[in-house]
């Protein structure tokens, strides 16, 4: 089966602390988790931010004064065009303080964010028990397929 197509742009914020996260997140990697959790072509921004920038975008877009790990920013378009179009805004000191509380890697964690975003802007969500179930379920078939142990396995 062919993958769909994705052009993707990856941006990192000007943070002094941001090489790490370009080193776990090389393009190539970027792309093929992305890639993997698509059903339809993307054009997908991902973006690497800091504390100051996290918060503000959750603040000012979800009413939430904090800073998140993944938001995404999904665009609307035409109901008879299958194309993904959004922005994925991850947090680079929440997804580093959150890969540590769980004992993976940063690369690990960004894999499933990524998914996780990617999912979101195709409509997924866990706002009640069946989507998240739903969801996750997928997170891990397209996590597990890339290498990467479930995320949920933990879960209580």
């Amino acid at each position: 089966m062919a993958q769909p197509s994705l052009v993707l742009s990856l941006q990192f914020s000007r943070n002094p602390h941001i090489a790490r996260h370009r080193e776990a997140l090389p393009r190539a990697g970027v792309v093929r988790a992305v890639r993997a959790a698509l059903l339809h072509p993307a054009e997908i921004t991902v973006r690497i931010v800091g504390l100051e920038e996290g918060q503000r975008l959750n603040r000012d877009y979800r009413q939430k004064d904090y800073a998140t790990n993944v938001l995404t920013f999904d665009y609307s378009r035409p109901p008879d065009t299958p194309m993904v179009m959004a922005d994925l805004v991850l947090c680079a000191p929440v997804v580093e303080r959150e890969a540590q509380d769980l004992g993976i890697s940063l690369h690990a964690h960004y894999a499933h964010l990524l998914v996780h975003g990617t999912l979101h802007a195709q409509g997924y969500d866990h706002d009640d028990d069946a989507m998240a179930e739903q969801m996750e379920g997928l997170e891990t078939q397209v996590l597990v397929r890339l290498g990467f142990e479930d995320p949920y396995r933990n879960k209580p």
